[in-house]
């Protein structure tokens, strides 16, 4: 079985997601924006081994510690789609911007594209591309556990800003109804930031996307 915690990290709050299968505990962390003390207190206490960093997009509070993370534990960077590179290359300015510690900029070790897959022991997520927030932002989809890891594109109640660089508010509401719903009303998410939902309450009730 696949089994997850969810951790706040950073100033902004950023969820970060700790992933495990229970045959072997090994796990992937999703989003690791900061504060790997934390991160890695966690991991020993559950008793997993981290194998993979899998990143949803290269903002500063999602992406700001892999480059630390990876070096450290020697793990492959899987994610985000080419388009965020110029994110990541923004990094160290960022965190000068935002009073963050320094961060560095990195090259995946694998980039994603709208179908592709990843793995955790016997397990696979899928990836869908979901651009608007980012260009190159991408979703992780575990049927198995019917939760899917959305980064910024939708929040309960809300959805990714589209404000930033190379943002686009058409390509989000695309995104979340072309690429999200049909995972199932039932689906419940992570988003970025804030409270887990549903599909299927964000269908009904959230006024940027509700009624889609």
């Amino acid at each position: 079985m696949l089994h997850y915690e969810t951790i706040p990290v950073t100033a902004f709050q950023q969820n970060c997601s700790l992933v495990w299968e229970d045959e072997g505990m090994t796990a992937a962390v999703i989003d690791p924006g900061g504060d790997l003390d934390v991160l890695l207190a966690a991991c020993k206490q559950l008793g997993i081994t981290l194998k993979y960093i899998w990143i949803t997009h290269g903002h500063l509070d999602h992406a700001g510690a892999t480059a630390d993370l990876a070096e450290q534990l020697g793990l492959p960077i899987i994610g985000p789609h080419p388009g965020d590179q110029f994110w990541i290359d923004g990094l160290p300015m960022a965190a000068s911007t935002y009073g963050f510690p320094a961060a560095r900029p990195f090259k995946p070790t694998r980039w994603l594209a709208d179908g592709d897959t990843v793995t955790l022991g016997k397990h696979t997520l899928s990836v869908r591309h979901c651009p608007g927030h980012t260009p190159g932002h991408v979703v992780f989809y575990s049927a198995e556990m019917n939760r899917a890891f959305v980064g910024d594109v939708l929040f309960a109640g809300s959805i990714g800003r589209t404000d930033f660089p190379q943002g686009n508010h058409q390509h989000l509401i695309d995104s979340i109804t072309q690429r999200l719903w049909p995972m199932g009303d039932d689906t419940v998410f992570i988003p970025g930031h804030g409270p887990e939902s549903t599909f299927g309450r964000e269908r009904k009730t959230n006024p940027y996307v509700g009624g889609t």
